[in-house]
């Protein structure tokens, strides 16, 4: 393999993959993408649609199965860098075996809550497979949960926070913070009454559902909106932003 594109394709609407994204689409050869098992085969589905409407030529797609690794570990940072490691070994092996131009399509963007890059530098840094590579950024979920709310993340002047589920937990809010990679609900653990809460799920998709509200008036709602939906697709992405202070003038969401 001498080139490989890293593009971002957005949440999941075919239509948010942008121009600079179809071009470099139309300049792979073969796609490698990281399959998570039969209940979340929608992921590769969706990957594949959007090959299909954009592209304009044969190609071929390598499905990689992605190594299972502990989701409620002790040591976090260990045993998300020894998946990484085995991650990057699956990927270096299947670029082994590929001549011409590769492609990985990332949800969003690679450069938020994404390891693509850092496997690739992993591969990159054992020596064994050299290549060039070239990033295309994407739409991210956090662009599109303020698209769909019709919202800015921010207050004018003043930062915005973002960060996982586990850190809101240890951390707490801090301002307007977007959290992405929640699955305990986190937000319920977050003290006080005057906080807001902005929510998606499977935004850009068919299933998109959006709950907007004071926290505490909708945090139930959302728990069990979220439980059931997860149930009925077998897997999730959601994303939402958190911010004190529920009088300052942002318009709700229809």
């Amino acid at each position: 393999m001498r080139k490989l594109y890293v593009i971002g394709i957005g949440a999941g609407d075919p239509d948010q993959v942008t121009v600079q994204a179809i071009k470099a689409m139309r300049q792979v050869e073969v796609f490698f993408v990281i399959g998570k098992g039969a209940e979340k085969r929608e992921l590769v589905n969706v990957r594949t649609a959007i090959l299909a409407e954009h592209l304009d030529h044969p190609y071929r797609i390598v499905e990689i199965a992605d190594p299972p690794r502990d989701r409620a570990p002790a040591d976090y940072q260990g045993v998300v860098e020894d998946w990484h490691d085995r991650r990057s070994a699956l990927l270096e092996d299947a670029f082994a075996r590929v001549d011409g131009v590769g492609g990985i399509l990332v949800w969003g963007d690679p450069s938020l809550y994404d390891s693509t890059l850092r496997m690739i530098e992993r591969v990159l840094d054992r020596g064994a497979q050299r290549f060039d590579y070239e990033v295309i950024p994407g739409v991210t979920s956090v662009q599109a949960l303020a698209a769909r709310h019709r919202m800015v993340l921010h207050r004018i002047g003043e930062p915005v926070h973002i960060t996982t589920g586990r850190r809101l937990r240890e951390d707490g809010l801090s301002g307007s913070t977007v959290v992405m990679l929640d699955g305990d609900c986190s937000f319920t653990e977050v003290p006080g009454d005057d906080v807001h809460i902005w929510w998606g799920a499977y935004l850009g998709m068919p299933d998109e559902t959006l709950i907007e509200g004071p926290l505490r008036a909708v945090e139930k709602e959302i728990v069990e909106r979220r439980t059931r939906l997860r149930a009925d697709k077998g897997w999730i992405m959601d994303v939402y932003l958190l911010r004190p202070g529920a009088g300052d003038g942002q318009r709700p969401s229809p």
